[in-house]
């Protein structure tokens, strides 16, 4: 009984001394001896066996072990004035950024213009059934441009209408908003780029550029009420079964147009909706 304590002792202290050498804490197992008290027989005496105490020597191998394997996993802290970032990468991103503001701009500029596009579209002639005549599209034309304060200019063949569109507060707020994100991506750029600029002593504050967001909004309102135009020209196919509309004026009223009158653009075949009976 005493040898296979003794034994198992002896395996644990082996084991502890194992596991330290890979880098693992250890762990120390104390084991006693039990003592038991038995009679003495005469010739014979008392087999003691004493386990040597390896705690000490375990615990700074651990030790000495831990420490080597964080040394190799430290981060390493970037010097003063030390990049450690990808300069291609850096620049390259700068470049396209640059690129693309003055877009902002142009956003800017083009709130106060109409823009102008030309579209041709076709409806039904008089001889389908449900079709109507050049002169009874010319009356729905007519009706659809007066109802958005549209007046005509000339009515031969080609026919012309002017309108004033009147300045809207909301886009007003919607340029204010688009320029103050860019100022501010600006400024952050900016920033990046010449950390610690002063002028006169005093540290730049790129931020501040962003105070003029509102000039934006300023500036399209300033611009006031603009005149848009309209030019419209009908001819009807030989049968007689299709009507062609060419329009030329600003595309967001030329959009909103085909929709209400139910025309289709040349060239384009109508896909029913899913909602659509």
């Amino acid at each position: 009984m005493k040898s296979f304590v003794v034994g198992t002792a002896v395996s644990l202290v082996w084991f502890s001394s194992l596991t330290s050498n890979i880098g693992v804490h250890a762990f120390t197992t104390t084991i006693q001896t039990p003592t038991k008290t038995s009679p003495t027989r005469r010739g014979r005496n008392t087999l003691n066996m004493i386990v040597p105490e390896t705690t000490d020597l375990v615990q700074s191998m651990s030790d000495s072990m831990s420490s080597l394997w964080l040394a190799d996993f430290s981060p390493t802290v970037p010097g003063p004035g030390e990049v450690t970032y990808s300069k291609a990468s850096y620049y390259t991103v700068l470049g396209l950024y640059g690129l693309s503001f003055p877009g902002l701009w142009s956003q800017i500029k083009r709130s106060t213009k109409a823009k102008v596009k030309r579209k041709t579209f076709v409806s039904a002639g008089e001889s389908i059934e449900n079709g109507k005549t050049l002169r009874q599209q010319a009356g729905e034309i007519m009706a659809f441009m007066k109802a958005n304060n549209y007046d005509v200019v000339d009515a031969g063949e080609t026919i012309k209408f002017k309108g004033i569109v009147k300045r809207s507060l909301s886009q007003a707020l919607f340029l204010t908003f688009c320029t103050t994100l860019g100022l501010i991506s600006l400024a952050l750029v900016l920033g990046i780029q010449f950390q610690n600029a002063s002028v006169f002593g005093m540290e730049i504050n790129w931020y501040l550029m962003v105070l003029g967001s509102p000039y934006a909004g300023i500036y399209y309102w300033n611009a006031g009420d603009r005149e848009d135009e309209f030019e419209f020209k009908l001819v009807s196919s030989d049968d007689e079964t299709q009507n062609e509309i060419t329009v030329q004026g600003n595309d967001e009223e030329i959009e909103r147009m085909w929709r209400e009158l139910e025309w289709l653009e040349k060239g384009m075949v109508k896909i029913p909706g899913l909602l659509e009976s």
